[in-house]
């Protein structure tokens, strides 16, 4: 590994698709590969960088999504996340759990290259998969302005099937706060139940149940 330059890690399990991103790092000369694994799991026992940008896919063997970004950024590691799943569900997960830019596998060498060094810099990378989401959720958040950007995050991830003390933990805010604005949410909505919330944010956009893997509770 190169003493010099931007240290990155790869987590992606499909070994032909982690050898073309670890020979695009070799290839560039401000770039140092950290470790290449094929799950957090194996990343957490096999980093030898302790602040190295990570490179995550969001498709992996045990831990996933945006669970994934959750356990890299605890690691306390810079994550930009590319995978081949960019809908608006895994975009807005990944971004709410701490991911700083999200680049769809169809991304070439250059876009990767240019992301991982916004990211390394301390800023967040806007490729186009993440400014089409952030455009629609501009849009959606225009049709429904009684709910403040904050209550939607939480309405989201209520519509996930998370508990109270997840979104908390997602959110780095109190459990006492998320109930906060969940009564603020259903005064404005005049809805009490969850499962009742979880149809008003997919009918409104902010979540997508066929694919959030959420469950209805009352």
């Amino acid at each position: 590994m190169a003493a010099a330059g931007i240290t990155v890690g790869v987590v992606e399990d499909h070994p032909l698709y982690r050898a073309a991103v670890v020979g695009l790092l070799d290839a560039a000369p401000d770039f140092a590969l950290c470790t290449a694994a094929g799950s957090v799991a194996e990343f957490a026992t096999t980093r030898r960088c302790p602040n190295c940008v990570v490179l995550l896919d969001m498709e992996l063997p045990g831990v996933r999504g945006a669970a994934a970004v959750r356990a890299v950024t605890g690691l306390g590691h810079r994550v930009l996340v590319l995978s081949a799943q960019a809908g608006r569900p895994e975009v807005r997960g990944a971004m709410a759990a701490g991911a700083a830019g999200y680049l769809s596998k169809r991304a070439d060498g250059d876009e990767i290259l240019r992301g991982l060094r916004q990211v390394a810099a301390g800023h967040r990378y806007a490729s186009a998969t993440l400014a089409s989401v952030l455009t629609d959720d501009c849009v959606g958040r225009t049709a429904q302005p009684e709910l403040s950007d904050r209550e939607i995050d939480v309405l989201s991830w209520l519509a996930a099937g998370e508990r109270d003390e997840d979104i908390a933990r997602t959110l780095k805010i109190s459990v006492r706060t998320v109930r906060s604005y969940l009564d603020r949410i259903r005064d404005k909505t005049g809805l009490r139940r969850r499962s009742a919330l979880t149809r008003y944010a997919i009918e409104h956009g902010v979540a997508d149940f066929s694919t959030t893997g959420g469950r209805l509770s009352a």
